[in-house]
C-alpha cells in the first residue's frame, strides 16, 4: 500500500496554521463575553478531548513510562502552559512584541532539529529560505508600524512560548515513529486538561449558563473546540510526523500573515504595502525552503 502524498500533508500544515490565525477573533469574541483566556482553554480542549474519543479508542497509555512523560510534556507545552505564558504576555507587552517572537519559534527548532538529527538539518538553499520568511514575518507583524517597545515581563513570556512550542514539536517528533497521530492527540488534549486544573484553585471558574446558551458565544467555542483544537492538532501532527519537524514549523510565518487578513476583514484594520511585500517574502520564503 502506498504511503499517502506528502502534498495532503503541506495542505494539512497550512490548513492548521490558517485557521490557527483566526482564532484570534474567536478568542477576542468570547473575552468580550466575559470568559477569560484559561475558562477558554479549558472549555476548548475539553470539548476536543471529547470530540476525539470515540475516534482514539483503544490503548490507553503509552508502552513505557518515558513515552508517557513525553506525552505529559507534550499536553504542557502545546497546551496549557504555552496558552497561559502567550495569553499572558498579552498584558504586558504589545500584541506586535508577543506575535513577533512567539513566531521565532520556527527558527529556535530548526536550530535544535539540526543540531540533533542530521535528516532535519537545512541546505544553505533552505537556511536562506527560513530567513527570508522570518524577515516577511517580521514585516507583517509589524504592518508599516516600526515601533517595538521593550517590555521585558510580557517579552520574555513570549519568548518562554516559543520555545515551549520547540519543546511539544520535539516530544511529537520522538513520540511519533511509535504511535498513531490519534493517540498523541488525546493524550496531548488529556494532559492539557489536567495540568491547567490547578489554576482554578487560584481563579475559580466562572462561566454560567446564561454566558454559554448565547450563540456566539458556544458557536465560537465549537470552532475552537472542534476545528482549531481537535480537526488542526490530528492534522498538525500528522504532518510533524510524514514532513518533518522543521518543515512542518516553518508553516508558523503564515500565522501573522492570516491574523492580518482575518483582522482586515472583521474588524477593518488596515494592511500596509509593507506587509504585503511581508506576505511575498514569506510566501517566496517558504517555497525556497520546501526545496531540498
Amino acid at each position: 500500500m502506498q504511503n499517502p502524498s506528502p502534498y495532503r500533508f503541506h495542505l494539512a500544515a497550512l490548513f492548521s496554521v490558517i485557521v490557527w490565525g483566526a482564532t484570534f477573533v474567536s478568542t477576542k469574541v468570547l473575552i468580550s463575553n466575559g470568559l477569560s483566556p484559561a475558562e477558554i482553554f479549558l472549555l476548548r480542549f475539553s470539548m476536543a478531548y471529547i470530540g476525539i474519543l470515540p475516534l482514539a479508542r483503544g490503548k490507553r497509555f503509552a508502552n513505557n513510562l518515558r513515552d508517557e512523560a513525553l506525552l505529559l510534556l507534550a499536553g504542557i507545552c502545546g497546551g496549557s502552559i504555552y496558552f497561559l505564558t502567550e495569553n499572558m504576555a498579552l498584558e504586558f507587552a504589545p500584541a506586535s512584541n508577543v506575535s513577533l517572537i512567539v513566531c521565532t519559534a520556527p527558527v529556535w527548532t530548526a536550530i535544535v532539529m539540526s543540531l540533533r538529527d542530521r535528516q532535519e538539518r537545512m541546505s544553505r538553499r533552505q537556511a536562506l529560505g527560513v530567513a527570508t520568511a522570518f524577515a516577511g514575518m517580521v514585516l507583517v507583524v509589524l504592518n508599516g508600524r516600526f515601533v517595538l517597545h521593550l517590555a521585558p515581563k510580557g517579552d520574555l513570556l513570549a519568548f518562554a512560548a516559543a520555545w515551549l512550542w520547540v519543546f511539544y514539536s520535539m516530544a511529537i517528533k520522538n513520540l511519533a515513529n511509535r504511535y498513531p497521530a490519534l493517540f498523541i492527540t488525546r493524550k496531548v488534549f488529556f494532559y492539557g486538561i489536567v495540568t491547567i486544573l490547578p489554576l482554578f484553585a487560584f481563579r475559580p471558574f466562572n462561566v454560567t449558563g446564561e454566558i454559554l446558551a448565547r450563540p456566539l458565544v458556544w458557536g465560537n467555542l465549537l470552532f475552537l473546540g472542534i476545528i482549531a483544537s481537535m480537526l488542526c492538532y490530528l492534522l498538525w501532527n500528522a504532518a510533524m510526523h510524514r514532513l518533518g519537524t522543521v518543515k512542518t514549523t516553518n508553516y508558523i510565518y503564515l500565522n501573522p500573515l492570516v491574523t492580518i487578513l482575518t483582522a482586515a476583514v472583521c474588524i477593518n484594520e488596515r494592511i500596509t504595502p509593507v506587509a504585503l511585500l511581508g506576505a511575498a517574502l514569506i510566501l517566496f520564503g517558504m517555497w525556497r525552503a520546501e526545496k531540498n
